[in-house]
């Protein structure tokens, strides 16, 4: 395995104590899909990167294990970090907007993070970041590698976005909620390219969602999170027949065109759900 996590807990210091916000999560990562979906604060990000140890500095984190790779993330120095960030696992951030440097043209921003692992000169990374936009399907992609972020469009960003997390060839590629920001087009496309680049490439992908019926089209297998706990893991594929309340509490809340309703369901809670 990729990436073993057991017991991990990750809290924050509050007037009152620690406030938990990952309670108890154990995941077994591989080279496949794998999604985590669940509704915003229910600890999917938090989860993520902890495995890059890119956690705010007042985060409490405690773990049986938390390796990658053999390496004990919560006990490696950070030379030994800086060896699995971006060389080795990558993260791709929600908005493109936010993410890119306002004032590093896309081609610069790719060939740093190639320089950064790979140690070559600026004229070959420079080709190499032109390479990289070519591989994301941009075309034209001297002209892009020369356009500031403000010039590029969603779609565009962020497949820059990917294309410099590509940079160092990574054995796990993270994407949190990348198509977020992107219309229902451009977001298939997306998707289809990370599909394509993780089968090329033979890496693990970790994709974090709040779209069920994507993931369940998309990944190979599915976490599905609650209040900072792992409620339910199985196939992507059998998503549709998951068993616990909560998952069918999200597949009830969701519009479809085969059924017609006057009104989409509230979600009520157990508190059962919480133990």
């Amino acid at each position: 395995m990729l990436v073993e996590i057991d017991n991990l807990t990750i809290g924050f210091p509050t007037a009152t104590g620690i406030s938990p916000a990952v309670r108890g999560v154990s995941l077994r990562i591989g080279k496949r899909k794998l999604g985590i979906v669940g509704e915003s604060g229910s600890g999917k990000s938090l989860t993520a990167r902890s495995i890059l140890r890119l956690l705010p500095g007042n985060a409490r984190v405690t773990a049986d294990r938390l390796a990658f790779d053999g390496v004990d993330v919560l006990r490696a120095n950070e030379r030994e970090m800086r060896a699995i960030r971006g060389r080795r696992a990558g993260l791709i951030l929600q908005d493109p907007k936010y993410s890119l440097n306002p004032v590093m043209t896309a081609g610069q921003q790719i060939a740093e993070a190639w320089r950064a692992h790979r140690k070559g000169s600026r004229r070959e990374a420079a080709q190499k970041a032109i390479d990289l936009l070519d591989q994301v399907r941009i075309r034209d992609p001297a002209r892009v590698a020369r356009a500031y972020p403000h010039e590029l469009s969603g779609g565009m960003g962020q497949r820059v976005m990917i294309a410099i997390m590509l940079a160092p060839d990574p054995e796990l590629l993270i994407a949190d909620e990348p198509t977020s920001a992107l219309d229902a087009t451009v977001q298939t496309e997306i998707l289809r390219l990370l599909e394509d680049l993780v089968a090329r490439r033979g890496m693990a992908l970790v994709l974090i969602s709040h779209d069920l019926p994507l993931v369940s089209h998309f990944c190979d297998d599915v976490a599905v999170m609650y209040a900072g706990r792992i409620v339910e893991e199985l196939p992507a594929c059998d998503l549709a027949g998951a068993r616990h309340g909560y998952t069918r509490a999200l597949l009830d809340c969701l519009p479809g065109l085969s059924r017609a309703r006057p009104r989409l369901p509230v979600m009520v809670r157990d508190p059962a759900w919480l133990i």
